[in-house]
This record gives structure tokens, sequence and C-alpha cells, in this order.
């Protein structure tokens, strides 16, 4: 299909009574194919009508440019008709003198009777021969909508625009019509934008789906591509595979929205204090037993001990909500899987660089995989019994979970799986679900088995759903878990700042290692507002057995601190990290990874955090230590990865990061 309508970076900027500017619109660009049909969807005031009436011609853009076919719009015109969502019927009129008065205002030049034609087709239409006769004032509100509509086709409209048309309707009436809507544009190969709040509305009639960011300065924040085939019924767009997934996405979209607006109601400028460029944070976590430093420096009084006074913690679901905070601005920092940092500096982000920088690691361990219990039963123990399975049952999907393709928990199960001859992209299916979504997947069958952290390994082996396959003790003892993250224009605009928190961070790490003091974290997590669990669920120290079913397993738990060389950011971890990432095709292998590892390793913030609170920061470089024995040279990681069996085919590139100077001044 060719390029239809062309909205080319177009702002809008609405002048204030009394002065001041409000910008509602920033940087839209979307190109509209014919006979496809849009849906613009996002929160109240972020623009969704604004954009609506650039297309129709009822207002201009500040700046930009609105096209229909190669030609700018300046006004109003009917090759493009609006349905609005109060019908803006005339009351005297009848509904076929409504329909009327629009064909003979744009083709006055047709005969009459084949106007009368055109107004009698639209009529039958819409199903409204029964009601032609009679004034809107007799009609139901679905049947006005339905007139509406028909008024809007009957001038032969190149483009139909739809602002709300259902919003008012009761849900049967608003169903029906939405059918006659979806069979009307299709038979008729109508182009068409509508602008809804209804996400299965949009799922139902839509080609693609455009969501807009809140406002001031709406932008679009992702286009979903529809691939459910047309025709469509009902029932059937309920059922096709896709639904959900399109559904889910709209729904996290908005919510995530809404959140940011929370949070930028209650973020002011940054507030200096005690030598701090800024004292006021929002750090990000994800309920995991893994967040206890962020939790112990909260509720312990180290984050305002070391200056920081007004520390709010977001607690997100997922991963995801911890790229989209960082990416958009709204965290300042976050608890991050220790893969997090290289994986958005490379790009794995919507394919753009976002540099961020860790200088300290949180924790260390406490992950581990966890299969369904029927696998025990038929005979599963270990990693060869497992790939004899997978063999023997070919011909069905077995899905397992991680949280995040640049989590430690998808890297270590796809390392485990390929050790054991096993393709994690051919031999099982490997899906992205949030952490405490686990042990319900597991239970409901929707997937096979998991790599996660605490609590919700030893939670599934304690509720019979699952058992524990392979420890840390067994994969990679000692590995980086979590991380502490910052953009890296946030570092260098706050250096001071990232000095308190990370001391902050290392002093709750320290407290929480104590064994005098696991009780305390144990209930502190276990609340609502952190990990919203049973306490039982909850394990600290080193080591400990847990009854899977029939056999004793044991774990390798959280370690926050030993030496304050387990929290120092490693090179050689994160270079390893890098090899892995390219290994499974998440990201391209930098050509200039030396200078990549250098800008995410934060070791002066660390060592100066560490130095002012008295800490031994004496560090030896570690050999990387793996299960299966494969040595991994620092120096020299794409011979590593060349010699790796089972892998993808990897890419080496450069990545052009910004300098952070000139981030800053982004």
């Amino acid at each position: 299909m060719s390029l239809f309508v062309g909205v080319d970076q177009i702002d809008k900027v609405f002048e204030l009574t009394g002065g001041g500017k409000y910008v509602a619109l920033k940087g839209i660009d979307l190109q509209i194919r014919k006979g496809e049909f849009v849906s613009l969807i996002g929160h109240s005031g972020c623009g969704k009508s604004t954009l609506l009436n650039m297309i129709a011609g009822l207002d201009l853009p500040t700046e930009g440019l609105v096209t229909l076919e190669g030609q700018r719009i300046t006004k109003p015109g009917p090759d493009r008709m609006v349905v609005f969502q109060n019908y803006s019927l005339l009351p005297w009129r009848s509904v076929r003198e409504n329909i009327a008065l629009a064909v003979d205002s744009v083709m006055p030049g047709v005969p009459a009777g084949e106007r009368r034609a055109i107004v009698e087709k639209h009529i039958d239409m819409v199903g409204l021969r029964p009601h032609a006769d009679k004034s809107p004032t007799m009609l139901s509100g679905g049947q006005k909508q339905r007139v509406a509509i028909a008024r809007a086709l009957a001038i032969r409209p190149k483009l139909l625009l739809l602002d709300e048309p259902f919003g008012a309707l009761d849900a049967l009436t608003r169903g029906n019509l939405q059918e006659q809507l979806m069979q009307i544009c299709e038979e008729n190969e109508v182009t068409a934008v509508m602008v809804t709040h209804d996400v299965d509305e949009a799922v139902l009639l839509s080609d693609r789906i455009v969501m807009l960011t809140n406002g001031p300065e709406s932008k679009i924040g992702d286009i979903l591509e529809v691939d459910i085939p047309r025709p469509r019924k009902r029932m059937d767009v309920v059922e096709h595979p896709s639904y959900y997934s399109l559904r889910s996405e709209m729904i996290y979209f908005l919510n995530q929205q809404k959140r940011i607006k929370k949070l930028r109601a209650r973020k002011t400028a940054a507030i200096s204090r005690h030598g701090l460029e800024k004292v006021n944070l929002e750090i990000g976590f994800v309920p995991l037993t893994a967040c206890a430093p962020l939790a112990i420096a909260k509720e312990k009084g180290f984050f305002a001990k070391h200056g920081l006074d007004d520390v709010q913690l977001v607690r997100e679901t997922s991963w995801r909500g911890i790229v989209d905070g960082i990416a958009a601005g709204y965290l300042d920092a976050a608890q991050m899987p220790s893969g997090l940092p290289m994986w958005m500096t490379l790009g794995g982000h919507r394919n753009k660089p976002i540099p961020v920088v860790t200088a300290l690691t949180m924790t260390r361990n406490g992950n581990a995989i966890t299969l369904n219990k029927n696998f025990l039963k038929q005979g599963v123990q270990g990693l060869s019994d497992f790939k004899d399975f997978l063999l023997r049952t070919r011909n069905k999907r077995h899905t397992m979970g991680v949280v995040h393709p640049a989590s430690m928990h998808n890297l270590l199960l796809r390392y485990w799986l390929a050790a054991g001859g096993i393709d994690p992209d051919k031999d099982v299916h490997i899906q992205t679900i949030p952490p405490a979504q686990m042990v319900v997947d597991l239970q409901n069958g929707s997937i096979d088995g998991y790599c996660v952290g605490e609590p919700w390994n030893i939670r599934a082996a304690e509720e019979g759903v699952g058992f524990t396959i392979a420890t840390d003790l067994e994969v990679w003892l000692g590995h980086p878990g979590k991380v502490l993250g910052v953009r890296e224009d946030w570092a260098e605009r706050y250096p001071n700042t990232h000095i308190a928190l990370t001391k902050a961070l290392l002093e709750a790490c320290y407290y929480c290692s104590l064994p005098e003091n696991s009780e305390e974290v144990r209930h502190i997590l276990a609340r609502p507002e952190y990990v919203s669990t049973d306490i039982d669920y909850i394990q600290l120290g080193d080591y400990g057995d847990t009854c899977d079913l029939e056999h004793q397993v044991e774990y390798a738990h959280h370690q926050f601190y030993a030496e304050s060389a387990i929290n120092r950011p490693s090179r050689t971890e994160q270079i390893w990290i890098m090899t892995q990432l390219a290994r499974w095709g998440d990201v391209p292998f930098p050509r200039n990874w030396v200078e990549v590892v250098e800008r995410i390793c934060r070791v002066r913030v660390f060592s100066t955090a560490a130095r002012e609170l008295g800490l031994d920061i004496s560090y030896t470089r570690q050999p990387i230590k793996l299960f299966d024995g494969t040595p991994f040279d620092a120096d020299n990681p794409i011979d590593y990865l060349n010699k790796l069996k089972i892998k993808q085919d990897f890419s080496i590139a450069e990545v052009i990061l910004d300098s952070p100077t000139r981030q800053l001044a982004a």
C-alpha cells in the first residue's frame, strides 16, 4: 500500500492566557497507508484529538506539516470527514435530510437523482431504513451515531476521521456499531484514523495502534502492528494468538504512563543540600529478595545518613518497567540485573544506545533453575536427563521463563543449556515473564520451567509446583546478580550524589550480610511495599538446604557483602556479559569493547565510596569459573566467542556512544 497521509515531525504549541506556552505535541512522525485503519490511544490530555484535528485541517501544526496524497493540509475539506462523539446532527432535520445536506453541499454538480440514490444507499448501509424520516430526537444514541457515520461516508471522503465515535454508547450498541463500521471500511476500502480509549476496540478495528505518551510534549511512545487477518469477527479476534499480547502491551503502556504522571507530579527540580547536587531521588526496584539493600537503606536511614533526604523507592512489577524508567529519565537510579547496563549501552532497548553505568554490585548468587515437578517424575534430575527428555519429546514445544534478555537468569540458563548440548533458540522456547508470575505460570502449565532469583525457586518447591534442577553452586558460584544502575549523563550531572548513593547502598549491603540482622531483614522484605510474600519464602545466608520434593538441594543464597571487593563492579564480568549478549544475538559485539566496558564500570566511584566508609578496597582480578570448565580470557573475548559451539551468528560493530558532555548538553 502506498503512502496516503504523512505527518512529518509536527509540534503543536498553544499560547496560554496571561502568557506562557503549552507544548501539546512534540516531534510527531507518522505515515498512514491507503486503506489502513489506524487507532490513536493514550490518556486524556495526550493530544490524540489535537493530532486528529490537524489531519482534518481543523487546526494547524506549529511546526512540521501534514499531507494527504502529497498535498499539504491547510484547511478542512470534503476529502476528510470527521465523526465526533456527540453526533453533530441538526435536530430539526430527518435522518434522510441530515445525510442529504452533506451530499448536496459537497456534490452540487451531481444530478439530483444520483444524489438521492447516494443518500438512500447510505441509509441502507447503516441499517436505518425504518428510521429514515425520523428526527434525531426520536433516535437512540447508537442510531444517531450511525447517521453521523452514514453522512461522513456519503460524501465519499478520501479519509474518515473518528473522534471516540462510540464512547457514549452502551456496550451492546457499541459492539454492533463497531462490527458495522469494520464491515463498511473493508467493503469500501476506507482509510480511517480513530481516537479511542478502548483497548479492545483498538485491537478489533485497527491495522496499527499508535500509543501516545502523556503531555505536555506528547510523543509517539510505540506503534503496534495488529497481525490479525481480515475480515474479522469479534470472537475470532479474541481467540487469535496475538490478541492477549497486543492487549497486554497497550495496558502496560497506559499503566506505565499513569505511573509516570504520578512520579512527575511528585518530582520537583533537583534539590541540592549537604554538598550534594541532588538529594530527592526516585529509585526503581523489582520485588525480589535481592532488593534488600534498597529496602534496608530506606528503612534503617542509610540514605538520610549520607545526605539523601528524600528517596522514594518505586516498585516495578518487571524489569521492563525499570528499563522504561531509566530510558525516559523519570527514575534517577535502579536496582538492575547485572547485564542491563551493558544491554542498554549497546542498544538493546529499541536499537538505541543509552549509556548506563554501574558503580556497585549489590548482590551475588541467589538464582536457580526450576522445572515443573512432572519432569522429576519422568526421571529428569540433571542436565543430561533434560537433554534426553527434549530429544524424546521433539514434537512438543517446551517453554522456559526468564525475567529479561539481559538478566543473569537468561544468560546463565542459556549457558547451562548450551553446555549440555541444548540449543536454547531451537530446542526450547525462552520467554520473558515478570518474576512474580513465574510460579503461577509453572502451575498452570504455560511454562515448563524458569531461571529466576529468590524467593520464586524456593516457593515453587515449598508449594509442590516445581523442583530445583540447578543452582548457582552448580553453574557459577559468585556471579554478579543485581547492580546499581544510573544513566551516564545522570552520573556526570550529579557526581557527589552518585557517590553518596553508592555509600548508602554499600553500607546497607554490609548490614544485610550480618547474621544478627537476618530476621529483621527478612521481616522488612516480606512487607507489602517490598516483596509482599510469606516470610518463610525469604531465605538469607550463604547456603542452606531446602527440601525439593524427594531430594535435598543446597542453595547459594544472595551474598550482599563478604569483603568490599565482592561489591566492586568487575570489568571482567561485564566483558563476559558482553560476549553472551552477542552470542545470542541480542546486541552486536562492540569493536570498541575496551571503551564500552571502561565507561560502564565506575570503579572510581566505588573506590571513593568504600574508602570514605573505611573499607578495604584492595582487589585482585579473579577468573570466571563456570561449571563446564571452559576458560574465559577477558583480554581476547572475540576468540572466546568464536570457540563456543552453540551460538547464533553474531555481528561485530563499532558502537557510537555520545560523550557524557554531549549527553548533558542534550
